[in-house]
């Protein structure tokens, strides 16, 4: 392999690797973690909220390690007096709209 195809490939490597931005999100129904950087300081709330809200529940943070490398992590929980047997209920009951 010539010398120039070895530094194009290396220039490619590099370049390809820090193209990645942002931040690493992984979650379930229980919680989840968030990789944090400081641009994450700004929105893992929102991004915890945002998670837990497709199973009805809401998030509370539950560890904070402001190092790279390290995560934010979050449980998913149903608020305080939600009932998911009588949600289910209501939810599957016919809307009911007045006549004007």
């Amino acid at each position: 392999m010539s010398l120039k195809a070895m530094i194009a490939a290396g220039v490619f490597a590099l370049v390809a690797t820090s193209a990645h931005a942002g931040y690493v999100f992984k979650g379930n129904d229980t919680g989840g973690i968030i990789s944090w950087n400081p641009e994450v300081s700004l929105i893992y709330k929102e991004v915890a909220a945002e998670h837990c809200s497709r199973y009805n529940k809401v998030a509370f943070i539950t560890s904070i390690h402001p190092n790279y490398g390290d995560y934010v992590a979050f449980v998913c929980a149903f608020p305080r007096g939600y009932d998911p047997v009588k949600a289910r209920y209501y939810q599957s009951m016919p809307v009911l709209h007045s006549r004007d």
